[in-house]
């Protein structure tokens, strides 16, 4: 009789949360995540707690059925985060009512917050990337604390980037959590990772059709499991065009829940109704999620940009051929086009002294502009890529040029090159597209490309650097253990005498982190790259003989200066040694003091007593902190308040106390 009873997934925090399968669709607020909300970030970075559970509260009033919560952060103390958040959150039962996800790539703060929470919560997440050791380790650990989990498409080769993969590290999880560690197979979540689609890269274009046909897999051959997934990466190409991006959410999430997703990480106001989204753009969208056509990329792409009219982009205007000659080819690399590239090219290497001169003239001045656009939200990722085929082009046609130029000067050796770049994720990351599209378009700039991959050691980094002789050092990261990993790698770099520029990239990475923590552990230039067609300028920046040491210097006054303004607003307080404190403790010398004695010793009780005498002897401060006076008088709890502002300052503090005498009078 027992063993036909249903298993359904039962989570609570106040209220209970019973998936069943006629359950819709579980959303999980994700705005409580440093990562997925500046202004959640911010709070917490400012330690505004209380203005923080206000995120969370909206959250739960908006319709998530679970909120994620997530202090990963290189700026932060996350474990401390974590606890004091969790502590704050559950005083409040509008909030606590429904279940937490406690979200972290490190352990310790994953199992702080379990320490602290109640209810049934969800641990996210645990994988096999560090082997089945860890893995069950873990497992036991969060069956003990009696929570359920999500387990990541992860295993120690890497992350599962298609469908075959997710097969495989799924039914490995599941049998170990199983039969192994005696989890129970109802609180077994997983995450089959979901990619961006429409990136321009052919190796993508399944990335939404795998999720889906591997969740329908798991739905059927993985008793009891749920899926669920982190659905706005899904549109990551697209970010800046709002509308695109809440219709690929919407018809990604109608398919993947018809194939048994049941649970996910989505941001409400960005979903858009399945059935009200334009016909036009309906089919375009399911056209690259489905990959029904060769073109779906560019007819996605195509929709995208149209904001003026069909009819007006039906007509071909070739007048942008008469314009200036860096223009056109800003042009070209910008919208993509590379009909004409190699003749303006070539335009340009006649009025150039050195072939080399183009490349670092004409075609990176059009790749600033790109990048410009691009960081702005103005051009999307397959844009990107379209624009470094353009300038692979254009190089392409260059090279004979530039080889030509060496031969006729062999004194100049091979300064004139492009250069290369050794790539690779750090050890205990298995995050690559990032990586690997930056390295697309490095490549497509005729930058040569040592990729290391996933979860590569320190001391593999820097033996392949040495041996490959490298002119650059790329690092990439998507989790915050790996930002401790670039900063361990720096200082080695710093201790075995290295003089190559140091590049930092990746989701969590960030200028802050870079400035702080990383910048002051490399004499050499650390620079932190924001995205992949910014990469292309900062390298040319980098390695550009005439100009590059003015460049590395700028950088690094540029991270002084941030990093100096950063250490002052933080809220850090340093404590003496107590040793220290003792020593300097206030000493009073009772010979040299004169002390007088009261005229009447005991408690008196004074009467009728004028109590304007006593304004001259009040100590404000905690008056205008009361009255918020500190928002409108910034310098007010300064010592140093003269003139006007003074003036002002305390006539209206006489006032306010007037009001107070009055009202007890």
């Amino acid at each position: 009789m027992e063993e036909t009873k249903p298993k359904y997934l039962k989570l609570s925090g106040l209220e209970p949360l019973v998936v069943t399968p006629e359950s819709n669709f579980i959303n999980v607020g994700e705005r409580t995540n440093v990562a997925g909300s500046k202004k959640f970030l911010r709070l917490i970075k400012e330690e505004k707690f209380e203005e923080a559970l206000d995120v969370a509260r909206d959250q739960v009033e908006g319709g998530a059925q679970i909120i994620d919560i997530n202090m990963d952060d290189g700026l932060i103390d996350g474990k401390e985060a974590m606890v004091k958040f969790l502590n704050l959150v559950i005083a409040e039962p509008d909030i606590s009512r429904v279940p937490i996800m406690i979200d972290s790539s490190k352990w310790e703060i994953i199992e702080a917050g379990l320490q602290v929470v109640q209810g049934k919560c969800v641990v996210n997440s645990i994988s096999l990337k560090e082997g089945e050791e860890e893995f069950i380790h873990h497992a036991k650990l969060i069956k003990r604390y009696g929570a359920a989990v999500i387990v990541m498409a992860f295993d120690e080769v890497g992350q599962a980037d298609n469908y075959e993969r997710r097969l495989e590290i799924s039914k490995r999880s599941y049998d170990i959590l199983v039969n192994k560690v005696g989890f129970r197979p109802e609180d077994i979540i997983f995450d089959l990772n979901i990619f961006p689609v429409a990136t321009g890269m052919d190796e993508h274009k399944l990335n939404a059709l795998d999720f889906i046909n591997a969740t329908k897999w798991v739905r059927e051959n993985l008793p009891y499991a749920s899926v669920s997934g982190g659905v706005s990466n899904v549109s990551f190409s697209f970010r800046g065009n709002n509308p695109v991006r809440e219709a690929m959410h919407s018809v990604f999430l109608y398919h993947a829940i018809k194939a048994g997703m049941n649970m996910g990480i989505v941001n409400p106001t960005m979903l858009e109704v399945y059935d009200d989204i334009p016909k036009d753009l309906l089919e375009r969208v399911e056209d690259v999620m489905l990959n029904r056509r060769d073109d779906a990329t560019e007819r996605l792409l195509d929709f995208a940009e149209s904001v003026v009219g069909k009819a007006k982009e039906s007509k071909v205007d070739l007048s942008w051929r008469e314009e200036l000659l860096q223009d056109r080819i800003t042009r070209a690399l910008v919208k993509g086009i590379d009909q004409y590239i190699v003749e303006d090219v070539e335009e340009a290497r006649q009025a150039s002294d050195k072939p080399i001169e183009v490349i670092e003239g004409h075609l990176m001045t059009g790749m600033n502009v790109v990048g410009d656009l691009f960081g702005s939200g103005k051009m999307f990722l397959p844009q990107v890529v379209k624009s470094a085929r353009v300038m692979k082009k254009a190089v392409a046609h260059l090279l004979p040029y530039i080889e030509e130029e060496k031969l006729l000067n062999p004194q100049e050796g091979d300064s004139d090159g492009a250069g290369k770049i050794l790539m690779a994720t750090v050890k205990g990351d298995v995050h690559d597209i990032g990586k690997n599209i930056v390295g697309v378009v490095l490549a497509c700039n005729n930058y040569e490309i040592v990729d290391l991959g996933v979860m590569v050691p320190p001391e593999k980094i820097i033996a392949q650097a040495i041996e490959h002789n490298v002119d650059i050092i790329g690092l990439s990261g998507l989790i915050t253990p790996s930002l401790d990993e670039m900063v361990h790698l720096a200082k080695e770099m710093e201790r075995q005498n290295f003089k190559v520029p140091l590049l930092i990239g990746g989701a969590t990475t960030s200028k802050a982190h870079t400035a702080v923590k990383i910048d002051p552990q490399y004499s050499q230039a650390v620079v932190h790259v924001n995205d992949a067609s910014r990469a292309v300028t900062v390298v040319g920046d980098l390695l550009q003989k005439d100009s590059s040491d003015s460049y590395k210097k700028s950088i690094k006054e540029d991270y002084d200066v941030f990093r100096d303004k950063f250490l002052k607003r933080s809220v850090q307080k340093e404590y003496k040694t107590i040793e220290a404190a003792r020593k300097n403790k206030f000493k009073i010398d009772w010979n040299s003091s004169e002390i007088v004695k009261p005229n009447e010793l005991g408690i008196q009780v004074i009467e009728d007593l004028n109590l304007e005498k006593l304004v001259d002897f009040i100590d404000w401060t905690p008056f205008f902190r009361s009255w918020e006076l500190h928002g409108k008088y910034p310098d007010i709890l300064k010592d140093d308040i003269v003139g006007d502002q003074a003036t002002e300052l305390f006539a209206d503090a006489q006032t306010m106390l007037k009001k107070v005498l009055e009202e007890k009078n």
